[in-house]
């Protein structure tokens, strides 16, 4: 083993939440647009713990990271997905540079029939990052589908189950189309974005504050449907 080779091993063991070496190996594919969709983006033993000290969160939408009470294991992992190597790695699979653009993280707890619509990502947003924490996932639906148009769900490229420790990582591009069919209930995810700027990234955080604020004030919790 190289010195250079032992040194990326050693540095890739400091994180007890990712397994970056599943990241670096993942298939990119580049029809419709470039993506990896991998399955075990978590360390086996992680993911239980992870699930266990996911905020609660019962009303559909995105919440920044700051709106939240993050501990445990469910801290840790965030604090892995800001780490500056994971953008590294990343930037070298899609052949971006990456280290100057910031991360942003939101999470979500719940689905309902507004959510799942086909759509691309903002142009400010570089890479998006979606991982998924559900245990046992059972329902055909909820399914985040790689499209090839903006009119339909099918064909699709892919099609990523939200079971815990998949996720879908992708290039934002003007045709990077996903979507997936209606789920009502619970159905945890993580989106981390690498952005063009701080800038840029205020203007996201500040919308999502604010609905999140709406969302305390305003909106009851909402029935949760069992799978």
């Amino acid at each position: 083993m190289t010195t250079k080779l032992a040194a990326k091993q050693s540095l890739f063991m400091t994180f007890k939440m990712l397994n970056l070496d599943a990241i670096e190996k993942a298939e990119l594919k580049g029809d419709p647009f470039p993506y990896m969709v991998i399955e075990n983006v978590l360390k086996a033993d992680a993911i239980g713990k992870i699930v266990e000290s996911f905020p609660v969160l019962s009303k559909r939408g995105s919440f920044p990271l700051n709106t939240l009470e993050c501990s445990g294991n469910f801290d840790l992992l965030m604090k892995e997905l800001q780490n500056p190597l994971l953008r590294t790695v990343i930037g070298k699979r899609f052949g971006m540079e990456l280290d100057d653009k910031p991360p942003m993280i939101t999470v979500r707890g719940y689905t309902t029939d507004r959510d799942g619509h086909i759509h691309t990502d903002s142009k400010d947003k570089l890479i998006t990052f979606l991982l998924y924490l559900n245990p046992n996932w059972q329902s055909p639906d909820g399914r985040l589908r790689v499209l090839y148009n903006k009119s339909s769900l099918e064909p699709y490229a892919a099609e990523v189950s939200p079971e815990a420790g998949r996720c879908l990582i992708f290039k934002v591009t003007d045709n990077c189309w996903h979507g997936h069919t209606v789920f009502n209930g619970d159905r945890k995810s993580i989106q981390l974005n690498y952005v063009t700027s701080t800038g840029a990234r205020e203007r996201h955080l500040k919308r999502h504050r604010f609905s999140a604020f709406l969302k305390r004030l305003f909106v009851k919790n909402e029935a949760h449907t069992p799978y």
